[in-house]
């Protein structure tokens, strides 16, 4: 963020998986460290998303953190009346800011930890098998599965609060 602005910086978010974008989305670049980066979002799906263990709509608030040095993202999601509803984790390979680009390549699984602490689920594991990343990149896959294990851990223990201070 420009230490002459009291706006946040615009930035486009970049999803890329197995080297194609899978969404690209506009947020507004909070905070950054040089280390994480925060970035706030609206909903960028189309409509309504039901997961069955969440639900997001349009005027969802995401508050997402990013690190040069970690292999996930942590989104704290909001309602769009400031209700927290949790914290949906990315594994992912370190982000990139790149100008007004903000990269981060998914790795399929996930984490999701409800507002309350009673729901935490890994997702898409079955995804991440059937990539095939164990065998083409076998430091990264075992990197993503660490990850994982750090964010159930995390989620598990207390939540986020933390780490994202």
């Amino acid at each position: 963020m420009s230490a002459n602005s009291d706006r946040p910086a615009r930035l486009d978010v970049v999803l890329v998986k197995a080297g194609r974008t899978k969404i690209r989305y506009a947020g507004e670049l909070l905070a950054d460290d040089g280390t994480r980066l925060a970035v706030r979002a609206s909903w960028a799906g189309a409509g309504v998303r039901d997961f069955g263990f969440a639900r997001f709509e349009p005027g969802d608030v995401f508050t997402e953190y990013y690190w040069r040095d970690r292999w996930y993202a942590v989104k704290e999601v909001r309602s769009a009346t400031g209700a927290l509803k949790g914290w949906y984790c990315d594994v992912t390979r370190p982000a990139v800011l790149s100008g007004a680009e903000l990269v981060v390549e998914d790795l399929d699984l996930d984490l999701w930890r409800s507002a309350d602490g009673a729901d935490v689920r890994r997702l898409d594991e079955d995804e991440f098998a059937a990539s095939g990343l164990a065998a083409t990149d076998p430091v990264a896959a075992r990197a993503a599965l660490a990850a994982l294990d750090e964010l159930e851990a995390l989620a598990r223990g207390g939540g986020f609060t933390a780490l994202l201070a």
